[in-house]
């Protein structure tokens, strides 16, 4: 691009000078010819005059008195009727420019000057004239090189952005460069930078999550599978094989959320529902892993609270915080509900060392975590809560208590419209 553009200036330039260059050069030939001429005319009239005003004045007239009328390297020849002719400088050879004049007494004054003259003045302006378009070219050039350079260079970084995203490095640049079209295309490409940087930071969060939230259903699934697996009795069986099938549809309501979620965080299926029965299930669950790290879980507090929510998003936000106390804390954990304004509190709380002070309220911020792990658990739990109208909050860090605020007024009906007239 960088040679096109350079080859296309270039051009533009030389059929310029070529055109407005022989139009100078023929008319400075003319204008040069026609001074010329013009001086040998004015000489040859002065020297008829001088003639004049000697032969009236009877004064003598020869070679000697007219040689200093003479400039440069002209010839004059004056014819005086009876007398002879008079020469004045160097007769000149080859093409001359000549002009005549006829004096009051008779006498004819000729004036001649070599045509060298003008060819050697034609060639010195044609010489400034050439230099002159040099220049120009010179000119041009280094004008197109930084034009060039101006325009390709921004193609180039372009280009290298557009490799880049394409790449999977969806960083906006924010260069700009001075040129309206570039710019332009310089702004779509940082936006849909920016989109693609969203897009995959949302598939991240959504693989980052499933990989969070389906472990423990997964887990607790396979333990009720290893309990079936380990007994023969019949009713046994059946009992562990109804608590996985809760847990399958517990999976599938996981995965559901997540999809749900990773598409519009806020898109809740708020439903009024006994907490009690949600407690319970996760007490449920979370016993045998409890019971084999030598720990206990237990509930307390106010009973047949109703709340407003969605069930599934409410057991995989205690599922979260019992989790968590199973990994990080220590002792009894307990599930404490009780009511304050009108919002239903479920507390969950344990007996470990509690929440360093240096982390804080940041525990609910992703990628951060006391210990080795993931740091996305407690981040996901507030999601859920906050997209059915409630919210996370850590109470108390030693010993820790982390309660979900959840509202006990069941969510305005949305109006539904009154059905209009059938056609027919």
């Amino acid at each position: 691009m960088r040679r096109r553009l350079i080859q296309s200036t270039l051009a533009v330039v030389l059929v310029v000078i070529a055109v407005f260059g022989v139009s100078l050069v023929i008319v400075e030939t003319r204008t040069i010819t026609n001074t010329a001429q013009e001086r040998v005319d004015t000489e040859a009239v002065r020297l008829v005059s001088i003639v004049d005003s000697r032969l009236l004045g009877d004064e003598i007239v020869d070679a000697s008195v007219l040689r200093e009328q003479i400039q440069g390297d002209r010839y004059a020849e004056i014819r005086i009727p009876g007398k002879s002719v008079i020469e004045v400088g160097t007769k000149p050879t080859g093409e001359v420019i000549s002009a005549r004049e006829t004096g009051e007494e008779g006498e004819t004054v000729t004036v001649q000057e070599p045509r060298s003259s003008v060819t050697r003045e034609v060639g010195r302006t044609l010489l400034i004239i050439g230099a002159v378009a040099l220049l120009a070219v010179i000119a041009a050039v280094l004008l197109a090189v930084r034009q060039a350079n101006r325009l390709a260079s921004p193609l180039t970084d372009l280009a290298e952005t557009a490799e880049r995203l394409g790449s999977g490095d969806p960083r906006p640049r924010h260069k700009r460069y001075g040129v309206p079209e570039l710019d332009r295309v310089a702004d779509v490409l940082d936006s849909s930078a920016e989109r693609i940087a969203r897009m995959l930071t949302a598939e991240r969060r959504l693989a980052a999550d499933a990989s969070h939230q389906l472990r423990t259903p997964l887990t607790a699934l396979s333990m009720r599978l290893e309990e079936i697996t380990l007994t023969d009795d019949p009713d046994t069986v059946k009992e562990e094989a109804t608590i996985a099938l809760t847990q399958v549809e517990r999976l599938t309501d996981v995965v559901e959320r997540l999809l749900t979620n990773s598409r519009d965080p806020r898109n809740g299926s708020a439903v009024t529902f006994d907490l009690d029965e949600v407690i319970q299930q996760q007490l449920a669950e979370w016993r045998p892993a409890y019971r084999s790290s030598g720990r206990a879980i237990v509930s307390s507090g106010k009973r047949h609270l109703q709340a407003v929510g969605t069930p599934g998003a409410v057991a995989q936000v205690l599922a979260a915080l019992i989790e968590n106390s199973l990994m990080h804390g220590g002792g009894t954990v307990a599930l404490r509900t009780r009511v304050t304004g009108n919002q239903a509190v479920i507390e969950v709380t344990d007996e470990g060392p509690g929440i360093p002070a240096d982390l804080g309220a940041r525990i609910f911020e992703r990628a951060i975590s006391g210990r080795n792990s993931t740091g996305i658990g407690l981040a996901v739990a507030r999601d859920l809560a906050e997209a059915d109208g409630g919210r996370l909050e850590m109470l108390q860090t030693n010993p820790p208590v982390i309660a979900l605020f959840l509202s006990r007024t069941p969510p305005p009906k949305k109006p539904t419209e009154e059905p209009g007239p059938t056609v027919r």
